[in-house]
C-alpha cells in the first residue's frame, strides 16, 4: 500500500465518506471536538454495526494481508520448543505473547507508517473537496440574499468571522428599523424582507433590545396574516428563540403566541365539521393555527425540564395563559345540540397531542402540579367540565347509537392515528377530544387535590358528577367498546384508554380507595356477571372480551387488602329478589359456571379458556390469602380446577402428532392452546399452597406433585409468580416444605438436589475458572454472603421435623474411605456426610475450604437441632453428639495424654455451642448458651469446653421455684367445691373467670399441685360432659403386653431428654425413668388403637408418630412423675377437641378424621392452627406478617415447631404450664391466640432480624425472651371476642376439613 494507486485512493475515499455519513448524527450531536474524538475512539464499543462497515472490512483485510504471515510464524514459534516453557512460567497467555511480538516486528512498523501516509492523503483530499463544496454553497447563498441584506452586512461587527455563517450581528438602531418595517401598515414585501433579516440575527440580541415590546407586537400581528410566508417566518424566529433564550424571555414569546392563537379563534370562528362536511387541515387558516399550536405544544413538553430553576410566577404565567386559551369558546360547545358548534383550540391540540403528554408532564412534578391544580380549582374548572362533558357525551352516544358506533369506531381509531391525512370528520375530531379528555381526567384522579375538584356540575345532569360517577361512566364506555388489553397495537381504543386509567388507580392506595373501592363501582363491574348468572341476556357487543377486561380490573382490586376486604365483607350486590350477597361469592360462582360451561346466555365461543383463566385469576387473588380461602372453601373451587386440569391433561395427550404434508397448523395450534390452558390451571392450583389450609386442599386433589414440578420449572427460570405478586416463590417453597407430602414433592421435582448442588458449587467450587485480576477477599463472616441465600433455603426446607424425617429417615451416611475432588453431594444425607459429619481425614481432604465449609455445616446443624424431633432423628441415626465429642477430644494440644488443653478455633467454638444446645434443656431463664464470638484480650473464650459428660454447671441456671403444695389459692377452693356444683357449664364458666383473674393478678401460684389439680379436674369435667366430649371417650384397658412393648431409639432419647429436664426442675425422683417409660408404652399402645392402617409412601406415615410425644412428657412433669395421674389425664384429654391441637401424637393418622386426611401426613396444628395464626397476624400484627413475606419464611413453620415440642427450649417451665392450662381451661382456640401474642411480643426483634436477613435463624435459635402468658391474656381475650366464632367453628370441623 506504500505505492497507493489512484483507484485504491478513490476506493478508500469512498469507504471513509460512507463511514462518516453513517455516524454523522452522532458526531454532529457532540458538544465539542473533544467529545467527537471520544465518540470515534470508542465507536467499536458503542456501535453494534461497527464490524459491518465497509471501511472496517477493508482495514481488516489489509491487516490480514500485511501481518498474516508474521502472526502464523510467531504462533508456531511460541507453541513449540522453549517458547511453551516461557509462556507457562510467565503471566502472558499465548494470545498476549503473539500480539506483543507482532507489534514489535519490522513488518508491523512498516505497515503502520505506510497506512498513516496513505490515510493522510485521503483525509486531506476529502477536506479540500468539502471546502470547495462549502464555498460554492456560500456564493449561491450570497447571490440569493444580496439585495435583502446589503444594507446590514457592511455594518456587521464581525462579518468575516465563522459565526457569520449563521447570524448577522446587528445593532439596536437596526432592530428599531426592523420593528418599524414589521408594522402591519407596511407592504408584505417589506415585512417579509424584515422578517428574513430578523431570522438571521441572534435571538438573544433581538430579545434584549429596547424595541422588543413593539417588535413582539408586530410579530404577533404577522402571525395572523393569511400569507404563509409571513406567519411561517415568525414561527421560525419563535422556534429559534425557544431553543436559545432564557425562560423569562421564552415565557413572553409563549404568552404572545397563545394570545395570538386565541385572537385568531375569536376572529375566524371556525365552524365545527358536520356529519357531511369534514375539516381540511390544509385550509390556510387551519394550517396556520395547527403550526402555531404545534410550536406551543413542543414548548409545553420541554418546558418542564427547566422551569423549576426559575421563579414560580414565570411558570404560573405559562400555565395560566395555556388554560386561558383552552378554556376559550367553551360557551359555544356547551350549547344545545341544535345550535351551531365552533372549532376550539382544544380540538386542534388534541389532534397534535392526542394522549395529552403535555398535561401529564405538567402534573408529574410537585412544583408544577401544585400550580396546575390551584388554577384549575380557582379559575379554570371549566376545562375539567368540558373534558367530563365530552366523556359523558361519548358514553351516551355509545348507548344510543350502538350499531352505528360499532361500525364507525374502528375507522375512527385507525384514521385518528394515521400519518398522511388532510380531512377529519366530526366524529374523528370528537373522538380525539374524547381521548385527550380521558387522559387528562385519568391524570387528575391520581392525585389528592385533583380528586378534590369533584364533584363537578355538568349540563343536563341534575346531580354533580362525583368520582364514583366518573369511574362508572368510564366502565360503561369500556363495556361498549371492548378489546382485549393484550392487543397493544390499538392503544387509542376506548377500552385500552379506560383500562390504563383503572390500572393507574389500582396502583395507588388512596386513589383506589376513593375511586374504585366503592360499592357502586363494584356493582357496575359485576352487573354483566350477575346477569349471566341469572341466565339473562347482556347488552355487550363482545361478551368474552368485555368479561376478560372486567376480570383484569377485579383481580387488581382483589390484590390489595382494602379491595379484598370489600369483596369479602361488604354485602353490596343484588343477586335476585333483592337478596344481597358478597362480591367474592358472585365471582366464584361465575367462575365455577364458566369451568362447567353452564352459562346458557353465553355461546360456546364466548366461554373461552382465556376468559375462564381470567376469572380463575381473580379467585386466585382471593384464595391465596387465609381470609379469602375461608370464604371460597365451601364452593370446592380446588376440586373444579383440578378436574378441569385432569381433563385438559388427558386432552393434550390425545392431540395427534403433526404429520408432514398433512396440514399440521391446526393440530399444532390446538396443542399449544391446550398446553397453555393446562399450565394456567396448574398455576392456579399451585397458588393454593400460599396458605396452610390451601396446601391441604391441594394435596387432596392429587395434583401436588405436578404443581410442585411446575413451580420448580418456573423457579429455575427465575420467572415472576404473577403480575400481581411482589415476591417470588420463596414463601411457597417454605410453606410446602412444612409438610411431608410437600417436601416429598419438592424432592421428586429436583428442587432439593438443585439447592444442594448450587450450594456446593458456591461453597466449595467458587466462581468459574477465569483469570484472576483481583483475589477474592477472605470471608469474615462464619457464613459468607455468597452462601447465605443457600443457607436460608436449607433452613426453610428443613425447618419442619416432618421434612427432616422424609429426607433423612432411614438414610445412612456414605462414610466413604475416599472422596474424589469432583464428587458433589446431591442430597441432604450427602450434605450432612460432607459438611457436618466430617470425622475422617478423607472427608477433611475432600474439602477445598475445610474450615469455612465445616463451619457452614455446624451452623446448619445448630439450626436443625433446635427442633427436638429433628435432633432425636439425627442423634438416633448418626450419633451426632458422640461425633462432636470425639472431634473435641481430638482438638487438643496433646492428644496422647489427658492433660492437653482444647485448641480454641472457630470449629471448636461452634461444636461447643451445638453440644450445649442439644444437651441442656430449658427456656431463656433456665439455660445459658455459649456465644460463638471470641473476645479480645488474654482470654478470648472464657466458656469451658468439654469432651465427655456431664456438662459443666455454668451452662445451667438456677431452677425456678415451684410451689408444689400451695393451697392458698381461690382455684383450689373452687376445685374443692366442684362436686357440689350441679351445672357443668356454670362451673366451667366460674373456673374460667377465676383462672383469668388469678393469671392476670398472681400467675406464679398456678404451678405445682395447684396446676396439676386444676388440669385434672377440668379435663375430667369436660370429658364427662356430653357437649364437651368431642371424640369418643377412651376405652382403654391395660394389656399385659404393654410392659413388654419396645420403644424406638427416638423415644428412648426423648425420655432421657425429659428426665434431664425434670431433674433440673427438681420435679422427678431418681427412679422416674421406669414410670416415664411405662407411661410412654401405655400411650403408645393406646394411640396405636386410634390410628388407621395406611399404605402411604411417606416415612412419617408408615410407623408410629414421627418424633417424641412431648405433651405426654410435659404432663408427666406437671404431675411430678406420677404415672397413674398422668395416664388418667391423658386418656381423658384424648376425648376433648383440645387434644387434636396441643397433642400432635394423638391426632396423627387418627381414625377420627377422614381417611384421605389421615393419610395426608398433614396435622390439624398446621392446616388449622397455623392457618389462623397467619390470618390473625395479617389483621392484628401486619408488620410481622409483612416481615415474614419479605424473608421468604412463614409463621406456620415456627408455629408447628413451637407447638410440636410444647415450647420446650423456648419458654420457661412456668410459661409452658400456663400455655397448656390456658388451652385446656379457656379453649383450644387460645392456642392460636398464644402464637399471635408471641409474634406480637417479638415484633421489634422480628423487624430487626428481617432487615439483617436472619429471621429464620433468630426465631429458631433464640428463646422467647420476656414473654409471659399472663401479660398477654387480656390481648388474647380480645382476640377471642373477635375471632372465636370463626376459629373455634373451624376447629370443630376437624372431622370434615375439606368439605
Amino acid at each position: 500500500m506504500s505505492q497507493l494507486s489512484a483507484g485504491d485512493g478513490l476506493e478508500l475515499q469512498s469507504l471513509l465518506r460512507q463511514l462518516l455519513r453513517s455516524i454523522s448524527d452522532r458526531i454532529s450531536g457532540a458538544p465539542s471536538s473533544e467529545c467527537a474524538e471520544e465518540i470515534l475512539l470508542h465507536l467499536e464499543e458503542t456501535d453494534k454495526n461497527f464490524h459491518n462497515y465497509e471501511f472496517v472490512k477493508y482495514l481488516r483485510q489489509y491487516v490480514e494481508n500485511s501481518l498474516g504471515t508474521v502472526v502464523e510464524e510467531e504462533t508456531k514459534n511460541l507453541t513449540t520448543g522453549d517458547g511453551q516453557h516461557a509462556i507457562c512460567s510467565g503471566h502472558d497467555t499465548l494470545i498476549h505473547a503473539v500480539t506483543r511480538r507482532t507489534r514489535e516486528s519490522t513488518e508491523y512498523q512498516q505497515m503502520m507508517q505506510t497506512f498513516k501516509n496513505s490515510m493522510t492523503m485521503v483525509v486531506e483530499s476529502l477536506i479540500n473537496k468539502f471546502e470547495e463544496d462549502q464555498l460554492k454553497e456560500e456564493n449561491n447563498h450570497e447571490k440569493q440574499h444580496s439585495q435583502s441584506n446589503s444594507q446590514y452586512t457592511d455594518n456587521c461587527s464581525d462579518s468575516d468571522s465563522s459565526f457569520n455563517q449563521s447570524y448577522a450581528f446587528i445593532r439596536q438602531e437596526q432592530l428599531q428599523i426592523l420593528a418599524e418595517k414589521l408594522d402591519s401598515s407596511r407592504s408584505k414585501e417589506v415585512r417579509w424582507e424584515a422578517l428574513q433579516a430578523l431570522c438571521c440575527a441572534p435571538p438573544s440580541d433581538v430579545l434584549s433590545c429596547e424595541s422588543w415590546s413593539s417588535l413582539r407586537r408586530n410579530l404577533c400581528a404577522a402571525l395572523t396574516e393569511p400569507d404563509p410566508n409571513l406567519s411561517d417566518n415568525v414561527l421560525q424566529f419563535f422556534a429559534k428563540s425557544f431553543s436559545s433564550s432564557p425562560f423569562n424571555v421564552t415565557r413572553e414569546i409563549y404568552t404572545s403566541l397563545a394570545k395570538s392563537v386565541q385572537s385568531s379563534f375569536l376572529t375566524h370562528k371556525l365552524r365545527f365539521p358536520t356529519d357531511s362536511v369534514a375539516i381540511d387541515i390544509y385550509r390556510p387558516e387551519i394550517s396556520r393555527l395547527l403550526k402555531q399550536i404545534r410550536l406551543m405544544n413542543d414548548f409545553q413538553r420541554e418546558v418542564t425540564t427547566f422551569w423549576i430553576r426559575h421563579p414560580e410566577k414565570y411558570m404560573e404565567e405559562v400555565i395560566e395563559c395555556t388554560f386561558s386559551l383552552l378554556s376559550h369558546h367553551h360557551e359555544y360547545g356547551s350549547t344545545s345540540p341544535g345550535t351551531e358548534k365552533f372549532l376550539e383550540p382544544i380540538h386542534l391540540l388534541a389532534l397534535l397531542d392526542i394522549k395529552a403528554i403535555w398535561f401529564k408532564k405538567w402534573m408529574h412534578g410537585y412544583y408544577s402540579r401544585t400550580v396546575v391544580l390551584r388554577l384549575l380549582e380557582k379559575k379554570y374548572k371549566c376545562l375539567i367540565v368540558a373534558a367530563l362533558q365530552q366523556c359523558i357525551q361519548y358514553s351516551e352516544s355509545c348507548e344510543h347509537l350502538t350499531n352505528e358506533t360499532s361500525n364507525l369506531q374502528p375507522e375512527e381509531q385507525q384514521n385518528t392515528v394515521s400519518v398522511q391525512r388532510s380531512l377529519y370528520s366530526r366524529k374523528e375530531l370528537e373522538y380525539t377530544f374524547f381521548v385527550h379528555s380521558v387522559c387528562v381526567l385519568g391524570k387528575l384522579l391520581m392525585y389528592t387535590n385533583g380528586r378534590k375538584l369533584f364533584p363537578i356540575k355538568v349540563r343536563k345532569r341534575k346531580d354533580p358528577v362525583s368520582l364514583t360517577d366518573l369511574v362508572i361512566i368510564l366502565i360503561n364506555i369500556m363495556y361498549q367498546h371492548p378489546s382485549p388489553h393484550s392487543d397493544t397495537s390499538d392503544s387509542l381504543s376506548p377500552s385500552r384508554l379506560v383500562m390504563e386509567v383503572l390500572w393507574t388507580l389500582c396502583e395507588r392506595t388512596e386513589s383506589a380507595a376513593e375511586c374504585l373501592y366503592q360499592s357502586p363501582v363494584i356493582e357496575t363491574l359485576l352487573v354483566p356477571v350477575i346477569a349471566l348468572l341469572n341466565d339473562q341476556q347482556v347488552n355487550l357487543k363482545t361478551p368474552a372480551a368485555t368479561l376478560t377486561l372486567i376480570a383484569d380490573v377485579l383481580a387488581r382490586i382483589a390484590n390489595t387488602d382494602r379491595g379484598l376486604a370489600l369483596f369479602l365483607n361488604k354485602k353490596n350486590l343484588v343477586m335476585d329478589y333483592n337478596d344481597r350477597t358478597f362480591a367474592a361469592h358472585v365471582i366464584v360462582q361465575f367462575t365455577l359456571r364458566l369451568l362447567d360451561k353452564e352459562l346458557s346466555s353465553l355461546s360456546e365461543s364466548d366461554t373461552s379458556h382465556a376468559l375462564c383463566g381470567a376469572f380463575i385469576f381473580v379467585c386466585r387473588q382471593i384464595y391465596n390469602t387465609c381470609e379469602g380461602l375461608q370464604v371460597l372453601r365451601p364452593y370446592g373451587l380446588h376440586k373444579a380446577v383440578a378436574a378441569a386440569w385432569k381433563k385438559a391433561s388427558s386432552l393434550s395427550e390425545r392431540v395427534p402428532t403433526p404429520v408432514p404434508g398433512a396440514a399440521p397448523r391446526a393440530s399444532t395450534q390446538e396443542l399449544q392452546d391446550m398446553l397453555l390452558w393446562e399450565e394456567t390451571l396448574l398455576d392456579s392450583l399451585l397458588n393454593f399452597v400460599a396458605t396452610p389450609k390451601g396446601l391441604l386442599l391441594l394435596q387432596q386433589t392429587g395434583a401436588i406433585n405436578e404443581c410442585i414440578s411446575y413451580m420448580f420449572s418456573r423457579f429455575t427460570k427465575k420467572l415472576q409468580v404473577s403480575r400481581c405478586e411482589k415476591f417470588g416463590y420463596g414463601v411457597m417453597v417454605t410453606q410446602v416444605a412444612a409438610t411431608a407430602p410437600g417436601v416429598v414433592a419438592l424432592h421428586s421435582s429436583g428442587f432439593v438436589q438443585a439447592v444442594v448442588i448450587e450450594l456446593w458449587s458456591t461453597l466449595e467450587c467458587g466462581s468459574e475458572d477465569v483469570r484472576v485480576v483481583r483475589p477474592k477477599p477472605t470471608p469474615m463472616d462464619p457464613i459468607d454472603r455468597s452462601c447465605l441465600k443457600y443457607f436460608l433455603s436449607l433452613v426453610n426446607l428443613l425447618s419442619s421435623s416432618h421434612s427432616v424425617w422424609e429426607l433423612l429417615g432411614r438414610q445412612p451416611l456414605a462414610n466413604k474411605s475416599e472422596y474424589t475432588l469432583r464428587e458433589m453431594p446431591t442430597s441432604i444425607p450427602d450434605l450432612i456426610d460432607r459438611l457436618i459429619a466430617v470425622d475422617s481425614d478423607a472427608k477433611i481432604h475432600s474439602l477445598f475450604h475445610y474450615e469455612q465449609s465445616h463451619t457452614f455445616g455446624l451452623r446448619l446443624l445448630s439450626v436443625l437441632c433446635c427442633n427436638l424431633d429433628s435432633f432425636l432423628l439425627l442423634e438416633s441415626q448418626y450419633s451426632i453428639c458422640s461425633m462432636l465429642l470425639q472431634s473435641q477430644r481430638e482438638n487438643v494440644t496433646e492428644t496422647d495424654t489427658n492433660k492437653g488443653e482444647f485448641i480454641i478455633d472457630s470449629l471448636s467454638v461452634e461444636r461447643n455451642h451445638v453440644l450445649v444446645r442439644v444437651c441442656v434443656v430449658g427456656g431463656p431463664s433456665e439455660r445459658r448458651l455459649p456465644p460463638r464470638a471470641l473476645q479480645e484480650g488474654e482470654h478470648p473464650y472464657i466458656w469451658p469446653m468439654f469432651s465427655s459428660y456431664p456438662l459443666p454447671h455454668c451452662y445451667t441456671l438456677d431452677p425456678p421455684s415451684i410451689h408444689l403444695n400451695s393451697q392458698d389459692c381461690e382455684i383450689s377452693a373452687l376445685l374443692a367445691a366442684s362436686d357440689d356444683t350441679k351445672s357443668e357449664e356454670s362451673w366451667l364458666e366460674k373456673c374460667q373467670r377465676q383462672y383469668y383473674k388469678i393469671m392476670t393478678s398472681k400467675p406464679d401460684i398456678l404451678t405445682g399441685n395447684v396446676l396439676a389439680d386444676l388440669l385434672e379436674k377440668v379435663v375430667a369435667h369436660l370429658s364427662n360432659s356430653a357437649t364437651e366430649c368431642f371424640f369418643s371417650p377412651a376405652q382403654y384397658k391395660e394389656d399385659k403386653g404393654v410392659t413388654s412393648a419396645v420403644l424406638s431409639s427416638v423415644e428412648q432419647l426423648g425420655i432421657n431428654t425429659c428426665l434431664r429436664y425434670g431433674s433440673y426442675l427438681q420435679l422427678l425422683k431418681d427412679d422416674a425413668v421406669h414410670d416415664l417409660t411405662l407411661l410412654m408404652k401405655h400411650i403408645k399402645f393406646f394411640l396405636s388403637t386410634q390410628r388407621v392402617k395406611t399404605s402411604s409412601e411417606f416415612i412419617t406415615q408408615q410407623d408410629e408418630y414421627p418424633g417424641h410425644d412431648w405433651l405426654a412428657c410435659t404432663v408427666f412433669l406437671i404431675m411430678a412423675g406420677d404415672m397413674e395421674r398422668s395416664l388418667c389425664l391423658l386418656l381423658n384429654l384424648s376425648s376433648l377437641l383440645t387434644s387434636a391441637f396441643i397433642w400432635p401424637a394423638r391426632i396423627h393418622a387418627s381414625v377420627h378424621v377422614p381417611l384421605e386426611v389421615a393419610e395426608s401426613g398433614i396435622l390439624p396444628v398446621y392446616w388449622c392452627t397455623a392457618h389462623y395464626v397467619e390470618m390473625l397476624l395479617k389483621a392484628q400484627v401486619p408488620l410481622v406478617h409483612s416481615a415474614f413475606r419479605m424473608s421468604g419464611f412463614t409463621p406456620s413453620q415456627m408455629c408447628i415447631h413451637w407447638l410440636a415440642q410444647c415450647f420446650w427450649n423456648y419458654l420457661d417451665w412456668t410459661e409452658i404450664c400456663h400455655y397448656i392450662s390456658t388451652c385446656v381451661v379457656m379453649g383450644p382456640d387460645y392456642q392460636v391466640y398464644t402464637c399471635v401474642a408471641i409474634f406480637k411480643h417479638l415484633q421489634p426483634d422480628i423487624l430487626q432480624h428481617t432487615q439483617d436477613q436472619e429471621l429464620q435463624v433468630f426465631l429458631k435459635e433464640q428463646p422467647i425472651q420476656g414473654f409471659k402468658v399472663s401479660n398477654y391474656l387480656k390481648f388474647m381475650e380480645g382476640l377471642e371476642r373477635s375471632y372465636r366464632n370463626i376459629v373455634l367453628t373451624d376447629m370443630t370441623s376437624i372431622k370434615n376439613p375439606v368439605e
